[in-house]
């Protein structure tokens, strides 16, 4: 049977009080209707409209081409909503998805449990519900007595009976295709707010003798819709207990979860720590018996087995197997670290590549440059690698000595096992095998700093 999903996305957002389109706004690291997306891919549908109002192209700028389109260009409610996406799904055979943009922990599992029962039991129409304590400004599901939904009744238009009702309409349903889409010509506006109802539609399925299915999710973290930034900062600390748990699961050690960030699109191989104040983010991937933290900052970086990171910030790098970082490292996009390689303390690296093995223990900016294996980079040395117009490169060889304090002024080669004796400044390739000296040859002048201090101490004596 074909599947198709509506994604109902046209909402402003006004409660949110922010320049950013409500479904852009991130949850762990992903906007909101980025989450929905993933979970729609997951249940394999065969087509997929995404209704847009306001700030139509930053959504369509984010999700591309992969789906379809459908614009509401005035928000006359969910049901006038679900009804622009006619054009793209109308005659179809098959089971229609609908979900929000805004619900982000909407899970996969759950809308094939979904689907599984909507399909298996003939339904018109099947809604996804939730029991809650207190449902206050939740749609109510209205059941008959034999169990069967008879409606759903939003939280402005319900009776004070209908008020005490606890099972929710969380707003995701599943609807035989042509059949909703000839309900929602038939939904008016007769209501408190005017709108067009979505949720009106089982009311009249239930009219015209057709089934109506309810699959209670026993997550009522599914039932969230984001409008503020209250129900943002909620939705964002479940998702991420339901990430760690994800990696405590699947063999990662989190020390102190609570102080452990870890965003949705994240790997982590097992038997890795990860101590707290940790934070990784965006497209990160960390392998396999590896030490993070405390105090570490990933980023859009990846990372072979073995790695250990203290206190250290990477964004956009690459480490090989067996290396450490920091503490008090900072990795910047290009840098690219071999196997068992040092970056030590107050070390800055942008736009390189270490080969396996080498050191830079302290103190220290390697930019723009590339290094051979077995490297000694000593303490306060550094690559020139910016004349204030251009920048260029700097190529070491492997098993090089670079001596502290040394600038390298690129453009400059040093050769395979070449030596920088500590305090050069070099101007001029090295050739491989090479020493270079480049420092002004020490001159001491006998008793100077004596007649320094009598001068100063005079100088004193006839101010006073």
């Amino acid at each position: 049977m074909k599947r198709m999903a509506i994604i109902l996305a046209a909402g402003k957002g006004k409660r949110m009080k922010s320049k950013l389109y409500k479904v852009l706004h991130p949850v762990c690291g992903k906007p909101m209707v980025g989450h929905v997306m993933d979970t729609i891919r997951a249940v394999a549908c065969d087509r997929s409209v995404v209704v847009v109002g306001h700030g139509a192209e930053k959504v369509q700028a984010y999700l591309g081409d992969e789906v379809l389109y459908a614009l509401q260009a005035e928000q006359l409610g969910t049901g006038h909503a679900a009804r622009q996406a006619e054009a793209a799904l109308e005659g179809e055979e098959g089971t229609t998805i609908v979900i929000c943009g805004d619900t982000p922990l909407v899970k996969a599992s759950t809308i094939e449990g979904m689907l599984k029962l909507h399909e298996s039991s003939g339904a018109a129409a099947t809604v996804l519900t939730a029991h809650f304590d207190d449902p206050a400004g939740y749609g109510r599901v209205i059941r008959g007595e034999d169990g069967i939904v008879k409606r759903i009744v939003e939280q402005k238009d319900c009776s004070a009976e209908e008020t005490k009702v606890q099972e929710i309409n969380t707003g995701t349903y599943c609807f035989d295709n042509r059949k909703l889409f000839a309900a929602l010509g038939k939904v008016t506006n007769h209501n408190a707010q005017g709108e067009y109802y979505l949720t009106d539609v089982i009311g009249l399925l239930q009219e015209a003798g057709d089934a109506v299915q309810a699959y209670c999710t026993d997550d009522c973290a599914e039932a969230i819709g984001v409008n503020d930034r209250v129900a943002l900062a909620e939705a964002e600390r479940l998702m991420k207990e339901r990430i760690n748990r994800v990696h405590l699961l699947g063999g990662v050690t989190l020390i102190d979860p609570a102080s452990t960030y870890i965003e949705a699109d994240v790997q982590i191989g097992a038997d890795t720590v990860l101590y707290p104040g940790t934070v990784l983010r965006g497209s990160t991937v960390i392998g396999e018996d590896c030490v993070i933290g405390p105090g570490a900052d990933i980023q859009d970086s990846k990372l072979g087995d073995g790695v250990a990171v203290k206190h250290s910030v990477l964004d956009g790098a690459e480490v090989g197997t067996d290396s450490a970082i920091g503490p008090y490292a900072y990795l910047r996009p290009g840098a690219v670290i071999g196997r068992g390689c040092k970056i030590g303390d107050f070390v800055e690296v942008k736009n390189a590549t270490l080969g396996d093995g080498s050191k830079v223990s302290h103190l220290s900016y390697i930019g723009d440059a590339k290094i051979g294996k077995d490297v000694n980079v000593g303490c306060g040395a550094i690559t020139v690698n910016y004349d204030g117009f251009n920048k260029a490169v700097t190529e070491v060889g492997d098993g090089a000595f670079i001596g502290s304090n040394v600038n390298l002024i690129a453009p400059v080669t040093i050769g395979e096992g070449a030596y920088v004796v500590a305090g050069s400044t070099v101007t001029h390739d090295v050739p491989s095998g090479d020493l270079a000296i480049a420092r002004e040859r020490q001159v001491n002048k006998q008793g100077y700093a004596d007649k320094i201090r009598a001068r100063a101490k005079a100088k004193k004596e006839r101010s006073n």
